[in-house]
């Protein structure tokens, strides 16, 4: 079984990129299930139903999502409506949605799990209890279970990864915008990689308009940040897995730049 893991998606670059990649990659790698974080897809901040439909229309199985997943209030009654969108399971009680998800993929199921980590990120419960206790309650049901881990330290994923080595079939990391080159199997069996990059515009900082970013480290003044224009870039990660165990065979990057 072959999985795709698309890196956060920004803004209508994004979308595009997409909408352009996904039919050849699904071609080339003989895709058997997609998962992309959305969380900035919609303006560069949070994610609408209009645009979630857009995403699952291009061949999108399960979208995840992060700290931005909550910047468009119409996304509120879709989180506990629509199954195929998760957002990170350690919120307080009583926030949208759900952290992880189920999903059928030809006669086996995959487990989609997702975890905000916690240093300089907002305060929530600790992701390693958390995933202990969710990881042990899906292997009941399923051996193939994928995390996305949303985080901003480099340390924080690594030894999450090191956490759950063996234990689930891929830790990937999130958030960052920028694909690391640190792609491995772990000994216990678990794809891994720090982050998994920026599905959006090229030329911008992270996603946002350069201009803006520069004269904002500059002035040290409160900025609106825009959605950069011009060439996407395409960040993923193919996960080659053994659905009987769980294990990971093989993981890949997948880099595509727009030549413009």
């Amino acid at each position: 079984m072959r999985l795709l893991l698309i890196g956060d998606i920004v803004g209508r670059p994004g979308r595009r990129a997409v909408r352009e990649c996904l039919p050849s990659l699904r071609q080339k790698y003989q895709l058997d299930f997609v998962i992309a974080n959305g969380e900035n897809a919609a303006g560069g901040n949070g994610l609408t139903p209009a645009v979630a439909e857009e995403l699952f229309s291009c061949g999108i199985d399960v979208l995840t999502g992060g700290n931005h997943i909550w910047d468009k209030k119409e996304v509120f009654p879709l989180l506990d409506a629509e199954p195929r969108i998760i957002r990170p399971a350690n919120y307080p009680p009583g926030a949208p949605g759900v952290g992880y998800g189920i999903f059928s993929v030809q006669e086996h199921k995959v487990a989609v799990i997702n975890l905000c980590g916690r240093v300089f990120m907002p305060d929530l419960d600790c992701p390693f209890r958390l995933a202990e206790s969710l990881v042990t309650e899906l292997r009941a049901h399923t051996p193939l279970i994928v995390v996305d881990f949303h985080a901003e330290a480099t340390s924080e994923k690594i030894a999450f990864g090191w956490f759950l080595d063996g234990r689930v079939t891929a830790v990937i990391g999130t958030h960052t915008h920028v694909q690391t080159a640190d792609e491995r199997i772990l000994p216990g069996g678990t794809a891994y990689l720090t982050d998994v990059g920026m599905t959006g515009p090229r030329d911008g900082v992270i996603g946002v308009k350069k201009e803006i970013v520069i004269e904002k480290f500059l002035s040290q003044l409160p900025r609106r940040f825009e959605v950069a224009s011009g060439p996407y870039q395409f960040n993923g990660c193919v996960i080659t897995v053994d659905p009987s165990s769980g294990k990971a065979l093989a993981i890949e990057r997948v880099q595509i730049y727009e030549d413009k």
